[in-house]
C-alpha cells in the first residue's frame, strides 16, 4: 500500500475507486465498505484509493468538544489498512482553510483535480464544504459534469458502523473485552514506551513494564487487570483477523489505574511479562488485550496485595493458553 500525506504531489490513479472517511478501528463494519472498495476497483481494472483526514476533523471545528479518543493512532490506522490490500491511503492534513473551502470546490478542486475518480463510494449523509453544505445530492448532480460513478453506502451499513464504533469505545472502557474484539475482528492493541518507575513491582515479585503513551489522543481501556499478550517490536503479521500467533509473543498481565494501596495518585499502566527477565528501558512494546480481570482493588497490605496478583497470574496463563 502507498500511503501519501502530501496531496500537491499525488500520483496519477488508475481508474480511481475512492472513499472517505475517519476509518477509526477499521472495525468489522469499515471492512463492509473496504470489501465494496476492492470489488468495484477488480471489476474496472482500477486502484482502491481511501481518504482520510488528519488531525480528526472534530479536533479542528468543534471548538471547546471534549477531547478526541481514537481507537487506533494513524499508523495503527494505518497499518491495519495496509493489511486488508488497499493500493492507496491518502492522509489530507485537515486545517481551518481546507473545511471552510466551499462544496463545489471540495468536488472540483480536490476530488477531482486531485484524484480524477472513476467510481466515488460514499454514504448518503457524507457533508463536506464550509458550513458542511456539500451532501451527496450535490455529488450526484456533479457527477454528470465531472463524470464519475457514484454508488451510496446504505443507511443501515452506516448505522451499523456508528454503533459499532460507539460500542467498541464503551466495551474498552467497561471493561467487555470480548465484544471489543468481535466488532474490531482482532484484538485491541496500543504501544507504549517503557519507561523507569518506583519499583515497586519488582520489590513484590512481579517486577513491571511502566508504559508511557506517546499518542494523547490514543484511547486507553478502563483502570483495571488485563490478561494480555506482549510484543517487544511493532509486528507484520496479519491483524485483521482475530487469533493471534501466540507461539510468536509474550503472555502477561496489565494493571491500569491508581494503585490505591500503594497510595498513587497518578494513572499507571504497568504490564508484568510473564518469564521475561530482559531490560526494554526505552523502548516501544505493544499490548493485546485478551481479557479483563477485575477491578483495581485497596488491599490491607501488599502480602494480600501480592496474594491476589498470585492468583491473577494463575488467572491470565488460564486465559492465555486456552
Amino acid at each position: 500500500m502507498q500511503v501519501h500525506h502530501n496531496i500537491g504531489q499525488l500520483p496519477l490513479f488508475r481508474n480511481a475507486v475512492i472513499t472517505i472517511g475517519t476509518f477509526d478501528g477499521v472495525h468489522m463494519g469499515h471492512r463492509r465498505i473496504i470489501t465494496k472498495l476492492k470489488e468495484e476497483a477488480a471489476a474496472i481494472n482500477g486502484e482502491t484509493v481511501i481518504i482520510t483526514f488528519h488531525p480528526h476533523p472534530r479536533k479542528i471545528v468543534a471548538h471547546g468538544a471534549a477531547p478526541v479518543r481514537l481507537i487506533n493512532t494513524l499508523a495503527e490506522k494505518q497499518e491495519l489498512l495496509e493489511s486488508l490490500g488497499i493500493d492507496h491511503l491518502v492522509v489530507v492534513p485537515f486545517t481551518a482553510d481546507f473545511s471552510n473551502q466551499s462544496a463545489e470546490d471540495y468536488i472540483q478542486n480536490f476530488l477531482v483535480e486531485k484524484f480524477n475518480p472513476q467510481t466515488i463510494i460514499i454514504g448518503y449523509d457524507h457533508r463536506f464544504g464550509k458550513g458542511r453544505s456539500g451532501n451527496y445530492l450535490l455529488l450526484e448532480e456533479k457527477a454528470l459534469v465531472y463524470n464519475y460513478q457514484l454508488k451510496e453506502i446504505p443507511k443501515h451499513v452506516l448505522d451499523e458502523i456508528a454503533i459499532s464504533s460507539t460500542k467498541i469505545r464503551e466495551s474498552l472502557q467497561e471493561g467487555d473485552i470480548s465484544v471489543a474484539e468481535k466488532l474490531l475482528g482482532y484484538p485491541f492493541f496500543f504501544e507504549g514506551k517503557v519507561v523507569h518507575g518506583d519499583k515497586i513491582g519488582r520489590t513484590l515479585g512481579y517486577p513491571t513494564a511502566n508504559l508511557q503513551i506517546e499518542d494523547e489522543e490514543k484511547l486507553i481501556p478502563g483502570d483495571g487487570i488485563y490478561a494480555v499478550y506482549v510484543k517487544k517490536e511493532k509486528v507484520k503479521d496479519d491483524i485483521s483477523h482475530s487469533q493471534l500467533p501466540t507461539s510468536d509473543f509474550l503472555k502477561g498481565m496489565m494493571s491500569i489505574g491508581f494503585r490505591p494501596t500503594v497510595n498513587g495518585t497518578k494513572r499507571m499502566i504497568e504490564v508484568n511479562i510473564f518469564d521475561f527477565a530482559e531490560d526494554i528501558y526505552d523502548t516501544t512494546i505493544r499490548v493485546y488485550l485478551k481479557k479483563y480481570l477485575r477491578p483495581e482493588l485497596k488491599f490491607d497490605s501488599l502480602e494480600a496485595l501480592v496474594k491476589q496478583i498470585d492468583l491473577d497470574k494463575i488467572e491470565s496463563l488460564k486465559v492465555l493458553q486456552d
